[in-house]
């Protein structure tokens, strides 16, 4: 289907649904360079302070620890050496211990591994890549990857360090690109955000990042009704606590553009309740309002992945990315406002309260 063809869907019919995709698998990174995990952590639960490193017994002895690279509400990340190779990886451990109860361990220990060995077969270059998985002398789990250097975006998502126009749409035709291979494998993201998506200054890394990680610790969602991911990037039928399949990734990677061309957010508020009722029922402002001289098409195709239905959304990121491909040959970077021109406006220079990964009740 051409860009055409899709752009007409915002003023006809819907599109057939695509089909629902399962369960999501756990990819999580951080390279030597990456910015702390602040934003990378499941819930508002507090870190135990008292784990300051991951003892030795409780990963494999190949394994050799490093420097700590970073930790979150449930997470320590550290450089190691996978002795056998002599590769510099990162390894993660999931502390499910410290955020699960003990009757539910054992489900969501199994569900760990079942989504972990299903998001191994991932094989893209700007997907993260997982090496090892497994569960630890102390029953938390434990992944080792990838070692990259570079930063995520959450940087970037600042008025004062935006990137060009040209490179944010470069960076998310290669995500769009990266998401619809995980789709076509059946793996969902449900997670994505800037902190989720690593860059480095040249240019050339891209790397997707913390697969399925908002499903790691969601073992007892049917008993307690809790959903988990960002929800200031979380498509209307996630926060709902539906079913979600890729369409929902395609939501969040809008979002994401959306908020590397202007600093905000589609929707932003202090309210919780506010904001889940504005990503449901409010329109997205026209990005062009924020950031004078970007191209109509770029409007058209933002409002096409922010569509509030998913069944009006796009079906699969090779068609968002090719839509953006065209928009790219369409730029004008001189006519595009510098980023000076709106960053002293309301645009916030801090994150907004639900910009991190939270937990929260899902209400009926």
């Amino acid at each position: 289907m051409g860009m055409f063809d899709r752009l007409k869907r915002l003023f006809a019919g819907s599109a057939p649904a695509a089909p629902a995709a399962p369960a999501p698998a756990p990819f999580v990174q951080t390279g030597q360079f990456t910015m702390p995990l602040s934003t990378q952590p499941l819930s508002t639960m507090p870190y135990r302070p008292g784990v300051d490193r991951i003892p030795m017994a409780e990963v494999p002895t190949h394994l050799r620890l490093e420097g700590e690279l970073g930790r979150g509400a449930m997470a320590v990340v550290h450089r190691a050496v996978d002795t056998r190779t002599g590769q510099p990886v990162a390894l993660k451990r999931l502390l499910l211990s410290e955020e699960v109860a003990a009757e539910d361990l054992a489900e969501v220990r199994s569900r760990f591994l079942r989504e972990a060995q299903a998001a191994q077969s991932l094989s893209h270059p700007d997907i993260l890549t997982v090496h090892e998985v497994g569960i630890g002398a102390d029953g938390d789990a434990w992944i080792a990857m990838e070692l990259v250097q570079g930063h995520d975006l959450s940087r970037h998502v600042q008025p004062q360090h935006l990137l060009s126009a040209d490179r944010a749409l470069r960076i998310v035709i290669r995500v769009a690109r990266a998401l619809n291979h995980a789709h076509q494998h059946g793996v969902v993201h449900r997670d994505i955000k800037p902190a989720n998506i690593m860059v480095d200054d040249s240019g050339q890394t891209v790397k997707l990042m913390d697969f399925g990680i908002a499903r790691v610790a969601d073992g007892t969602r049917t008993r307690t009704g809790l959903v988990l991911g960002t929800p200031s990037y979380m498509a209307p039928e996630q926060l709902a606590g539906l079913p979600v399949d890729g369409r929902s990734d395609l939501y969040a990677l809008g979002a994401v553009l959306y908020q590397l061309l202007t600093g905000r957010l589609p929707h932003q508020n202090e309210s919780m309740a506010r904001l889940m009722y504005d990503i449901a029922n409010e329109q997205v402002a026209d990005v062009r309002e924020l950031r004078p001289g970007l191209p109509e098409a770029l409007a058209m195709v933002l409002a096409l992945a922010l569509e509030k239905k998913p069944e009006r959304r796009y079906a699969n990121g090779e068609d968002m990315a090719q839509d953006l491909e065209v928009v790219l040959a369409q730029l004008d970077p001189a006519a595009v406002a510098p980023v000076a021109d709106f960053t002293a406006t309301d645009i916030p220079t801090e994150p907004g309260a639900f910009d991190g990964t939270q937990r929260m009740e899902r209400r009926s």
